[in-house]
């Protein structure tokens, strides 16, 4: 535990912008696998334990394509693109056969889709770490705001989260289909009884939380190392922000994750060992204060 440090960084705008930027870009990377997640279990009700595994194939997938290209969007897009199809295939050959089923059933198939993929890609891929490095488009100097070391890289990948998270809001919002999936995830026998295939709506779901995860991958494939098992991590943290923010909630995936980011980004200067402590320790509160999170629906 080191308090003199965390205070003489919260005392100084330099650290403060460049531990919120960090922090920043974790949590963006984090909304974006979370608001999957949490899609996926506010429609289906199905918890996706295979959902870290979503974000390595878009990272992989993302830095082939880079390679092959030499166009980072075609990267990224490759990445959320490629887990788009990848999903509907999850749902439809996996998932579809244990809908109502005991919740280990659906833990089993998704920790064995995690162990099949890992492996695969130490086979495609192998097993040793790569890195994207930085696309030839963003190397260029860093931005000093308030003295802060503000990469201009980091400003785009926070944009990006944004956009894309807005879209998603927007989607599910304004439009038919958005309104059809929140209907669904209140009542899906009554969208059946319309007439609505929920068949092809189930797919969906699953190819926009794929989606999601794979677009961050390949977003955050620049900033991190490409490893076989790097999305366990990732899940973990996921299901985290989920818990705080509130199963099925985008919003409070949103706020959870930048929460959680921030916690991340000031904690490693404070508690070095126990950042990951932190994390925990405020999902706990949060569970004891309001156990559904932050923007839950309570269960009556």
């Amino acid at each position: 535990m080191d308090l003199d440090a965390l205070i003489g960084c919260v005392t100084s705008a330099s650290c403060v912008v460049t531990q919120t930027t960090s922090g920043l870009i974790v949590g963006m990377l984090l909304f974006l696998v979370a608001a999957g997640l949490t899609l996926i279990f506010g429609v289906l009700k199905i918890v996706n334990f295979a959902h870290g595994t979503f974000y390595m194939l878009g990272a992989y997938l993302a830095y082939t394509v880079f390679a092959v290209t030499g166009s980072y969007v075609l990267g990224v897009l490759g990445g959320g693109l490629g887990m788009a199809v990848f999903g509907v295939i999850f749902e439809r050959f996996l998932i579809s056969r244990v809908y109502g089923a005991n919740v280990l059933m659906q833990l089993l198939i998704c920790y064995a889709v995690v162990l099949i993929c890992d492996d695969l890609v130490k086979i495609v891929w192998g097993p040793d770490f790569y890195a994207m490095g930085m696309p030839p488009a963003f190397q260029v100097p860093p931005l000093f705001i308030a003295g802060g070391v503000v990469p201009p890289f980091y400003l785009v990948l926070i944009s990006a989260a944004l956009v894309i998270g807005g879209a998603l809001g927007l989607g599910l919002g304004l439009t038919r289909m958005g309104k059809i999936i929140r209907a669904a995830a209140v009542n899906p026998d009554m969208v059946s009884a319309l007439g609505i295939n929920t068949t092809l709506l189930y797919s969906l779901v699953f190819a926009v939380g794929g989606m999601l995860a794979g677009l961050a991958g390949g977003l955050a494939a620049p900033v991190r190392s490409l490893t076989p098992g790097m999305g366990f991590s990732v899940l973990i943290e996921s299901f985290i922000v989920t818990v705080i923010g509130g199963m099925g909630s985008i919003a409070g995936a949103l706020i959870a994750a930048v929460v959680l980011g921030l916690i991340r980004s000031f904690g490693t200067i404070g508690f070095p060992l126990f950042t990951d402590g932190l994390m925990y320790i405020a999902m706990i509160i949060i569970l004891v204060v309001k156990p559904s999170g932050l923007f839950g629906k309570e269960i009556v």
